[in-house]
């Protein structure tokens, strides 16, 4: 199987990782928020990152949507990739990230972040994996310990479940198997 040429203490830390929060608008999305006359917000999510997220659940990892926004819109695609840590609204994604790693019984080395600006700093200073997608804002880049090769909602995130489930061994099983979790 050929992936990119991660660095060695990229693949260290990926390999320990065992909760991976995503920002929302920026990183599972292209950053745009579009609204109709009546004010209903909608997005664009890109099927790659979902399956990704799903075959992160399948590989015992723990998968969380963290957004400083509330938005029906991510709660409906939440939902519909059972993902079952979803925080919406949060003002402190660090915290947030903290109160699942201490319910998860894991350390914050243990616990991956990714995204994009200037509210996902904190986190991303703060887990054992900071990720970004290749579009982010440049603090965003310069804190993540390993930019993504496509942009974010455009299959960012799926470049962040591949390095994991390649760093744990697990990508190859996936590939054997050929099929839909």
């Amino acid at each position: 199987m050929t992936h990119p040429d991660y660095p060695a203490e990229v693949l260290e830390r990926a390999a320990r990782i065992r909760l991976i929060g995503f920002d929302v608008d920026g990183t599972l999305t292209d950053g745009g928020l579009s609204f109709d006359s009546e004010g209903r917000e909608s997005k664009r999510f890109h099927v790659q990152d979902g399956m990704g997220m799903v075959l992160l659940r399948h590989a015992g990892i723990e998968t969380a949507l963290v957004s400083a926004r509330p938005s029906q819109v991510t709660a409906n695609r939440a939902h519909e990739l059972r993902i079952s840590h979803v925080h919406l609204g949060e003002r402190s994604k660090l915290a947030c990230l903290q109160r699942m790693a201490a319910n998860l019984a894991i350390g914050m080395d243990a616990v991956a972040f990714m995204g994009d600006d200037l509210p996902d700093l904190a986190a991303l200073r703060g887990v054992g994996l900071a990720l970004a997608p290749a579009d982010a804002h440049r603090w965003a880049l310069q804190t993540a310990h390993w930019i993504t090769p496509r942009s974010a909602g455009n299959g960012a995130v799926r470049d962040a479940c591949d390095l994991l489930l390649h760093a744990q061994g697990r990508a190859e099983a996936i590939l054997a198997h050929g099929e839909h979790p």
